[in-house]
């Protein structure tokens, strides 16, 4: 494939630049651990001056209509229609994905999200009247968006969309680890004819350039995808000048599978679930509960569910983690399960049989695991699967709710008791019987899995100011 010519450049006001300092990164492709491309990583100087174009770009671009800026973002989805195979394979290649997930996964979410979004943009309630005030809606200013490597076009989609219809100006810093798609993306914005300093990009790392826009004075608001660690420096830097902070953070969901669910199929179900993007979700389904006494029926589903995949690069059903430093930690959190007492089922430690190089994870199922071990406990962002029994559905609830975290949560079952499962649950979504992945539907955390929701017209509502006239003629 061809790689992005501009990696060692940043995109500001409109034009590809030379950094202001900072070093370059080696750009690993984690199936091979070879170095494939290198990116220039920016200061907080480089974060400054993007900002400031920004800044500059805000007035003139908010007093848009509303409909010349849905069709802006409509040349924005079919300049990224007409590049789509060079998305795919950019992400196939910074993240070792498998080229079929990489296009009909990855891809495909920057794709979807960025229609939802145009979609609703189209009936969205910019203006509204409640008696004699006129109610409108408008872009909040110039936005930071921190965006990560697990989901590449996925994040920079949701953040970016909604804010370009709703007339805000922003900087987008992508993840250094997987930044051949944010390059491209730039090329995407400035070939659909995005005006100067609407859209910029600067790479570089969290500590400098994420802290530098986090906590710049004429940011006006952050959106930030990531871990909650990093999450809460954002909170903190961004809270000195009281600006709006939206948050996908970490989770570590449960998924309940109820008596009255089809176990084999649940059980099998929740395993493709928990191994989606080699476990490196959010939002993935890590800790199943099914009934005690049907504990053992549950592991023997879930063990051949798993030894079904293949792990490898290109073709393969999984492909590696992101990193070396990813790998360890799995590693070491595979180690805690085997350590604490929980039953090994399958998987373990090491790569899967006949790889000898490459962040490439077995897949993992821990059975009898409880709900005060470390594996219950920690997002582990790799294919390990956590299966707890439970005796009764209020214990299964009350530990399905025992965790710091509350992004998504899973039940399967009858529907309407399923239905009624899913109100006692302290997540933002709750998905039932395994739906279709809802691009309309808000997305978003409780509790220490951030605030604020993504998606469709949830988005572009994070990224407006209301304002109230009252007696307005």
């Amino acid at each position: 494939m061809t790689i992005s010519p501009h990696l060692h450049q940043f995109y500001i006001d409109g034009t590809w630049v030379a950094p202001l300092g900072g070093t370059l990164l080696g750009v690993e492709n984690p199936a091979t651990e070879e170095i494939v491309a290198e990116v220039a990583l920016g200061t907080a100087a480089d974060a400054d001056r993007a900002v400031l174009a920004a800044r500059a770009a805000f007035d003139g671009f908010t007093a848009w209509k509303p409909a010349e800026r849905i069709d802006l973002l409509a040349a924005v989805i079919d300049e990224y229609n007409r590049r789509y195979d060079e998305f795919a394979e950019a992400i196939s290649l910074e993240m070792g994905a498998p080229a079929a997930f990489a296009r009909d996964a990855q891809a495909w979410a920057g794709r979807v999200h960025m229609q939802s979004t145009l979609d609703m943009a189209k009936t969205f309630p910019w203006e509204e009247r409640r008696g004699g005030t006129l109610l409108i809606r408008e872009g909040i200013g110039v936005c930071a968006l921190i965006t990560p490597w697990n989901w590449p076009m996925n994040q920079i989609a949701c953040k970016v969309a909604p804010a370009l219809v709703a007339g805000c100006t922003m900087v987008l810093k992508p993840s250094e680890i997987a930044p051949l798609s944010g390059a491209l993306f730039a090329e995407v914005m400035d070939k659909a004819g995005v005006p100067a300093g609407v859209f910029n990009l600067v790479n570089g790392t969290g500590p400098e350039v994420g802290n530098a826009l986090s906590g710049h004075p004429q940011v006006d608001m952050v959106s930030f995808t990531g871990s909650t660690r990093a999450g809460i420096q954002v909170a903190e830097n961004a809270a000195k000048t009281v600006k709006r902070v939206a948050q996908e953070l970490g989770g570590k969901s449960a998924n309940i599978i109820l008596p009255s669910a089809d176990l084999a199929a649940a059980v099998k179900g929740g395993v493709e679930g928990c191994f989606g993007n080699t476990g490196q979700s959010c939002d993935a389904p890590t800790r199943m509960f099914v009934p005690a006494a049907k504990m053992d029926e549950a592991l023997a589903v879930a063990k051949s569910t798993a030894e079904g995949f293949t792990t490898g690069p290109v073709t393969a059903d999984l492909g590696p983690l992101v990193s070396r430093t990813q790998y360890e930690k799995v590693q070491r959190l595979i180690e805690a399960g085997i350590a604490e007492g929980a039953t090994l089922v399958t998987g373990g430690t090491g790569r899967p049989d006949g790889l000898n190089h490459g962040h490439f994870v077995k897949p993992t199922v821990f059975g009898n695991v409880t709900n005060d071990m470390t594996i219950a406990r920690e997002e582990i962002f790799g294919p390990v699967l956590s299966v707890i029994g439970y005796d009764s559905l209020d214990e299964a609830v009350a530990m399905a709710n025992y965790t710091v975290y509350g992004l998504a949560a899973y039940v399967q079952g009858a529907p309407e008791e399923a239905t009624a499962v899913a109100r006692r649950l302290r997540a933002g979504q709750v998905s039932l019987n395994y739906p279709d992945w809802d691009t309309f539907a808000p997305f978003g955390g409780y509790k220490q899995s951030g605030n604020g929701r993504e998606y469709a017209d949830w988005g572009i509502h994070d990224f407006c100011e209301v304002k109230a006239v009252v007696g307005a003629a």
